[in-house]
């Protein structure tokens, strides 16, 4: 399949190389340079939540990674010599000092290139006593800058959140040292009250200050690596010249600290290249090596699908070698990579049982409804691969993720262009409707990826942004029939009034038709069939007319539902779809309860599947740690949920092998969310007004009235539909709205 070839993922690029790469033997499952897991390291805390070195990113990283991670704190120096934990030489960089002092911001001369700002030298202990950590990236969430969160010192840090390693980074120890403050004098001190247990620096003279005066067992000590092209002050040789000569390193360090492009590099597009031999150079030379940069919410290469748990196992659990420790802003996502999700194959025992459903297939890698995302959906081990039905003006069945076309295709870019409609029993916006285009007509069009947080610069896949073919639900039931792993399709049906009354097109018909013709309607299919629609009228019909179980899907985020809309519910309908929202509220990206929903349907004998999960962090509340996976396991294990619809069904069904669920005792970063917790912790100033509550959904949500019969009216005469409302299309135009903003953000 051209699936398994294009889109590669980290780990079958390293094996592309594999037999360039001489791994050593061992019957440790890990090919770390110790034969142990690897390290966690978490980077000033949970720094990816909460304000980088505040105490709450210290006690939160504690919370939720494994035993034995790693504190890490980046030591400043203050005027008075007093060691303090923040993430940069400037005090501007993460803190409210420049609201505190406006007017001491100086200029210093930093590693050649003058600086200003508001420098740690420039204050002493108790000038910092009153300025909070606030966050130091600003695409990160501002909700926690008003805690008054207070400038720690390294003594704080060791006694206040005991960690059981403490590892210190020490970047600027020749600036101050020119203005008469010793960093290493300050190590040395601290060492009788503090256990350290690894120290890091890119300056190679200053592990000969250290090395060999601490008070208690020595640390550790890491070189730190920095841009390939800068210049190591003390050699004046490029950091990239110097990983030539490892052994010279081996004098004076155990091991080194390298960012993520040193191993597994990327080309200009953000793509995987081949990985370098630098692991087995450092294990060779005796070096344990750690690598810096791993963060949720950052670009990662397009390989990865925005999964930053992929590229953990890249790093950790690639068959051929595995890094020593990854040093992290989110160590909850570090943790359950390196614990849970390594080591684990394919075929492995699946630990949870939940169907994996896809929306319009692998839409996240490929263009969505093509034979490419359909694929990569079974590839990645989809339990339900779904088409969205659409009709042509011809009348054939196809899969489609809109039923304009100038969302999900290059049509404005074809001949075609000019077909250009307003519909307004669809929408405002002019179309190019998939009833305007004859079955071959669509088939010459070119399919495009869609691209729903372009806003956000985040593109999907580029290189494969207009790759596959459409097809039709007869090659779609074809395919799935085909598959050895499938489940069960999921055939959605929409328009249905609109396309019987005005265009002369019956999609009842039609799939049904097509599911006799593709063998699923006289037994010899094995594969489940599922028929979805937003409409109850719509799943009557087709209970009158076959014994396919069907999905009600409801469109409205609603708080609860009511008894009797259940009971309707259950006299047409074999499942039910919700949103994501209608099972977990939020306001402000921060979630602030649980809704029993899911539980009252599940009493109810009534399986739920929710949607829509994506990979992308922004599509996440904050609650979830910019983790799909959390996400996915907070609405299984915590929800209790019976289905992921998803555009990343790699994602989910790598969940289902998750080996920490087998255990008698969760670890906490395996554990769900508990909602509402990251909202008590948020500045309360901070947040949105509360927004009117989710409605009931009750039985006058429900009943519509019956379908109205198919007309004898010809395809040919659609295009000058009039204003009119369908029976059974009263919440059409909010799904339409969606559809005509995603187009907006359509590469």
């Amino acid at each position: 399949m051209r699936a398994s070839t294009v889109l590669l993922n980290s780990i079958v690029l390293i094996q592309l190389f594999a037999a360039q790469i001489d791994a050593k033997g061992s019957k440790s499952p890990w090919q770390t340079f110790s034969g142990d897991a690897p390290l966690v390291i978490a980077r000033g805390g949970f720094s990816g939540l909460f304000p980088d070195s505040s105490i709450d990113a210290y006690n939160f990283a504690m919370q939720t990674s494994v035993a034995g991670a790693v504190l890490c704190c980046d030591v400043q120096l203050t005027k008075d010599g007093h060691g303090v934990s923040f993430p940069d030489l400037k005090l501007n960089n993460a803190s409210n000092i420049g609201d505190i002092y406006p007017n001491r911001q100086k200029s210093y001369p930093v590693n050649g290139v003058t600086t200003q700002g508001w420098f740690t030298i420039d204050f002493s202990l108790r000038d910092l006593n009153n300025v909070s950590l606030i966050r130091g990236i600003f695409s990160r969430s501002e909700k926690f800058d008003g805690n008054g969160y207070s400038i720690l010192t390294v003594q704080d840090v060791s006694m206040q959140i005991k960690p059981e390693s403490f590892w210190l980074n020490i970047q600027h120890d020749a600036f101050y040292a020119q203005h008469n403050l010793s960093i290493s004098s300050f190590l040395i001190s601290a060492s009788r009250t503090v256990s350290i247990d690894y120290i890091s620096s890119p300056k190679l003279n200053f592990f000969s200050k250290v090395k060999g005066r601490f008070w208690r067992n020595e640390p550790s000590f890491v070189f730190q690596f920095l841009g390939k092209e800068e210049f190591e002050p003390t050699t004046k040789r490029t950091y990239g010249s110097i990983l030539s000569n490892l052994t010279y390193v081996k004098t004076f360090a155990s091991g080194i600290l390298v960012p993520k492009s040193y191993i597994l590099p990327l080309d200009d597009k953000q793509y995987l290249l081949p990985p370098t031999f630098l692991v087995q150079d450092a294990h060779k030379a005796g070096l344990q090596l750690y690598v810096s940069g791993f963060a949720n919410d950052v670009d990662i290469a397009y390989n990865y699908s925005f999964d930053p748990v992929s590229e953990y196992l890249s790093f950790v659990d690639n068959g051929y070698f595995s890094v020593d420790g990854v040093l992290s802003d989110f160590p909850i996502t570090a943790s359950a990579s390196i614990d849970c999700f390594s080591h684990i194959g394919r075929n492995a025992r699946k630990q949870m049982d939940f169907l994996v459903i896809t929306k319009n297939g692998a839409s996240g890698d490929y263009p969505g409804c093509t034979d490419l995302a359909y694929e990569k959906a079974i590839e990645d081990g989809a339990d339900v691969i779904d088409c969205s039905v659409k009709m042509s003006s011809d009348g054939k069945p196809f899969c489609s993720s809109s039923i304009d076309l100038t969302q999900s295709t290059m049509v404005i870019q074809s001949p075609f262009r000019n077909r250009s409609t307003i519909i307004p029993d669809i929408s405002s916006d002019p179309g190019i409707y998939t009833f305007n285009l004859t079955w071959p007509e669509i088939q010459s069009l070119t399919p495009a990826i869609m691209n729903p947080y372009r806003s956000y610069n985040m593109f999907r896949n580029p290189n494969e942004k207009n790759s596959g073919r459409i097809i039709s639900l007869s090659e779609f039931l074809h395919l799935a029939n085909k598959s050895t792993s499938i489940y069960g399709v999921l055939i959605s049906v929409e328009y249905v009034v609109y396309l019987r009354e005005k265009q002369g097109l019956d999609v009842v018909k039609a799939v049904l038709d097509t599911l006799t013709e593709t063998g699923y309607s006289n037994g010899t299919s094995t594969t489940k069939v599922m028929i979805q629609s937003t409409h109850s009228s719509v799943l009557v019909d087709f209970k009158k007319k076959s014994k396919y179980e069907t999905v009600y899907k409801v469109e409205e985020t609603i708080r609860d539902i009511s008894d009797s809309a259940i009971e309707d519910i259950k006299k047409f309908a074999n499942a039910v779809v919700i949103g994501k929202s209608s099972v977990f509220p939020d306001v402000g990206s921060f979630v602030t309860g649980q809704t029993n929903v899911v539980e009252r349907l599940r009493k109810s004998k009534l399986p739920v599947y929710v949607e829509l999960f994506q990979n992308e962090f922004v599509s996440q509340p904050y609650d979830f740690c910019s983790d799909a996976t959390v996400e996915i396991n907070t609405y299984i294990t915590g929800a209790g949920i019976n289905g992921t619809i998803t555009e990343f069904p790699l994602t989910a069904s790598r969940y289902k092998r998750n080996q920490c669920l087998g255990r008698k005792e969760t670890p906490s970063y395996m554990s769900p969310i508990k909602p509402g917790i990251l909202l008590s912790l948020a500045n309360p100033r901070s947040l949105p007004p509360a927004e009117a509550p989710y409605p009931v959904f009750t039985e006058d949500d429900v009943t519509e009235s019956p379908q109205p019969p198919g007309t004898e009216k010809s395809p040919s005469s659609s295009t000058n539909a009039q204003t009119h409302r369908p029976s059974g299309q009263t919440r059409l135009t909010l799904s339409l709205r969606l559809s005509v903003f995603a187009s907006l953000l359509l590469l």
